[in-house]
């Protein structure tokens, strides 16, 4: 698959961010410690870091950071590199780990994003993402992926078919079994959810 199709880490460098700042421009901070053995078989932090959100022109006010995936069985020892992780669902026996906050569905009211540009953007940034969404149900989609969520903050509505919702507060999780669902923001704030992905295969 091209490089451009690559799901990107962003990151940057550590530094001292205060609870809850902004300075990054999202509205939730996301700090990475990976671990890893050395040459010596010590285990040791490869890496720690503040993940900058992936943002599109498509999602007003949604951010998206990528913790990390891989798209094949992961193999112990490691060192800590980040595996290839080429699209937004994982593939083959793959797994991605999230966080994904819904802006409040008052965010995008008016506005018609979706410009030549915009699109590919979209899929620049987040490969494989809008290629499972319904055009015509706007926001319902489903995906080979049993999905692990867990909502962190805010309010947000799980919509499944014949118009189910299911509201979901801090603390509340779910189990995604690959099903058709959308998820709506009803309130006037953010929902900040986490989410592990493991790949599945749909007979």
């Amino acid at each position: 698959m091209p490089a451009s199709l690559e799901l990107s880490y962003a990151s940057v460098p550590l530094v001292a961010y205060p609870r809850g700042s902004t300075e990054l421009g999202g509205v939730m901070q996301v700090r990475r410690v990976v671990t890893g053995q050395n040459a010596d078989g010590k285990s040791v932090v490869v890496s720690d870091e503040q993940l900058e959100p992936i943002t599109v022109a498509l999602s007003p006010g949604a951010e998206y950071h990528v913790v990390w995936g891989s798209d094949t069985q992961v193999t112990l020892p490691t060192d800590g590199q980040p595996p290839p992780a080429r699209t937004w669902f994982p593939l083959g026996n793959g797994f991605r780990f999230i966080f994904v906050t819904f802006p409040p569905h008052a965010a995008s009211n008016g506005i018609d994003p979706r410009t030549d540009a915009a699109v590919a953007e979209f899929h620049a940034k987040l490969p494989g993402l809008d290629e499972v969404m319904e055009p015509d149900n706007p926001g319902m989609h489903a995906s080979d992926t049993i999905d692990f969520v867990l909502i962190l903050s805010g309010e947000i509505w799980l919509e499944l078919d014949d118009g189910v919702e299911v509201r979901l507060g801090a603390g509340d999780c779910v189990v995604q079994n690959g099903t058709r669902h959308a998820w709506r923001n009803k309130t006037s704030e953010p929902c900040v959810g986490a989410a592990a992905l493991l790949a599945a295969v749909r007979t």
